[in-house]
């Protein structure tokens, strides 16, 4: 986040008013479902982690415009709802583009109270093109297979090594799904809810979206207005930067999260040892990362895995102990297996992530249109890596498929509405994945809606992370509609929870709600 208006005052709790009442026909129990509807089979699919877990899968247009066409299969759970009180589906998206939601649904049954989850179907679905889904698409497996070129394209030599890679991931997906991805987008995804919604025989839905999840709940709700009754949006996208000025954002973000990272590192010299001074910490992280451009560790993390193992910590402050330790091992004993395992832990991407990844960059540049001029890229991308370089070359590549797509483009979606019952959005001020302008600016396009803000988080992917302040107004809403009301830009704010603290034999570990969610929400969320 590079900003921040002053009118957050960092309060454990801020509301600067009353709950509001919500209309009494988005407050009002709903009917239970049919047992079968519209040709959906449950099937128990409970994992040890989800024992209640049902399955089905759905058939749906691969064009929306052309329904009697040919079809293709969405992948659906369920934690059916228990209470006698029935409140209708509630639709869990984690975000990507490509993120599964199947576990997904089984997560956020289990992190909302009892007695709230108890009141709904938290229905999760794999969109087109992912996971279980079919066509489930994957372009070009092991497009991450270390050791890849640097990122920073120093030399003419390492930038044509990314420009062919690059070139050759949009010409893969080309030949292969053809057919396919001018339909693997936002807008299509969307009419895919909408046929989960029919299917389940529901009048109307409530959604929960995190990251990418937001955007398109948003754009659920711009196409569908009358189909939404709860609509929670957490660490939210900004719907005017769709996506190229979205992801140059990001890399000042992130900068100033792995910066964040170093001065933790400096509060704990006396566990890290290397040194008290921020600036200083940050250069030999630099060092570290030249060196290993020179001579990968273990023949498997160069500059650009580095890169990987340390982003996800810009997610995730659960990470920073695991990425300090390893940072230290490398640069105060030469020992290069701690960062290894870091890499293995965060960074190493597997078939499911070569799917998620081939999803990510299909949706992205079939849902706006992208410079097709590399030296467009070449000037952005070098402004910003002059203020902001962790990240920027790395996410250029990231995205940089889209600069060589074959299929046309879209247009973003103008996400304004007002003709919603009032939503409830979540947003961290030092978010850097979804930077904090972005809920400013969907607070304000979503007529009526309601922003809790984390003051001084910097995670990504905020509620059912173990900040209660934060789950209370969760709970609330989703129990009886009622969202807060207060002056300016937040209408309440909650207290960030404490940085992590380095680790102990008896905390080492990452099986805590927060690092449950990040594995889910994905690396790129």
């Amino acid at each position: 986040m590079r900003k921040r208006a002053a009118v957050l005052c960092g309060a454990a709790v801020v509301v600067a008013g009353t709950f509001t009442a919500v209309p009494a026909d988005a407050s009002a129990p709903q009917s239970a479902p049919p047992a079968s509807a519209a040709g959906l089979t449950w099937k128990k699919c409970g994992t040890a982690d989800y024992p209640t877990l049902q399955c089905a899968s759905l058939k749906v247009p691969l064009d929306h415009a052309n329904p009697r066409g040919r079809q293709i299969t969405l992948a659906l759970s369920r934690v059916p709802h228990t209470a006698k009180k029935y409140q209708g589906p509630l639709l869990v998206n984690p975000g990507g583009p490509g993120g599964s939601g199947l576990t997904f649904a089984g997560f956020i049954a289990s992190g909302l109270p009892k007695a709230v989850a108890a009141q709904y179907d938290v229905i999760g679905f794999d969109p087109r093109g992912v996971g279980a889904s079919k066509p489930a698409l994957n372009c070009k497996p092991g497009y991450f297979n270390p050791v890849r070129p640097d990122s920073v394209p120093s030399t003419p030599a390492i930038e044509k090594a990314n420009l062919e890679r690059a070139k050759s991931f949009a010409a893969a997906c080309g030949r292969k799904y053809a057919s396919v991805l001018p339909y693997i987008d936002t807008i299509s995804a969307v009419q895919d809810m909408d046929s989960i919604r029919r299917a389940l025989g529901a009048k109307r839905i409530n959604y929960f979206g995190y990251s990418y999840g937001t955007y398109l709940g948003a754009v659920y709700a711009k196409l569908f207005p009358h189909q939404v009754r709860r609509l929670v949006l957490d660490s939210i996208v900004d719907p005017t930067g769709v996506w190229y000025d979205d992801n140059l954002g990001q890399d000042y973000a992130f900068n100033d999260r792995h910066r964040a990272l170093m001065a933790w590192i400096a509060k704990y010299d006396a566990t890290y040892k290397l040194g008290t001074d921020p600036e200083k910490i940050e250069a030999k992280w630099y060092a570290m990362r030249a060196a290993l451009a020179k001579k990968p560790a273990g023949g498997k993390v160069g500059a650009s895995e580095l890169e990987d193992t340390y982003i996800p910590g810009g997610y995730y402050n659960g990470y920073w102990p695991y990425l300090a330790e390893a940072f230290a091992a490398y640069v105060n004993s030469k020992n290069a297996d701690p960062l290894i395992d870091a890499y293995e832990n965060f960074g190493a991407v597997d078939a499911s992530g070569d799917n998620g990844y081939s999803i990510y960059a299909s949706v992205q540049c079939r849902d706006a249109s992208w410079p097709r001029d590399w030296r467009q890229w070449q000037k952005d991308n070098w402004a910003v890596y002059e203020k902001a370089p962790f990240m920027a070359w790395s996410n250029a590549w990231y995205n940089a498929p889209c600069a060589f797509w074959p299929t046309g483009s879209l247009k973003p979606v103008n996400i304004a509405n007002g003709k919603l019952p009032p939503a409830l959005l979540f947003q961290a001020t030092n978010d850097a994945a979804t930077p904090y302008e972005g809920g400013v600016t969907v607070h304000r396009l979503l007529a009526g809606s309601s922003l809790v803000v984390e003051e001084g988080g910097g995670n990504h992917g905020i509620t059912l992370s173990g900040n209660t302040c934060l789950d209370k107004y969760l709970a609330t809403y989703l129990t009886d509609g009622k969202v807060p009301r207060g002056g300016g830009e937040a209408d309440a704010v909650c207290k960030a929870l404490p940085d992590p603290k380095p680790l102990t034999a008896k905390a080492a570990s990452t099986s805590s709600r927060g690092a449950a969610l990040h594995r889910l929400l994905g690396a790129r969320s």
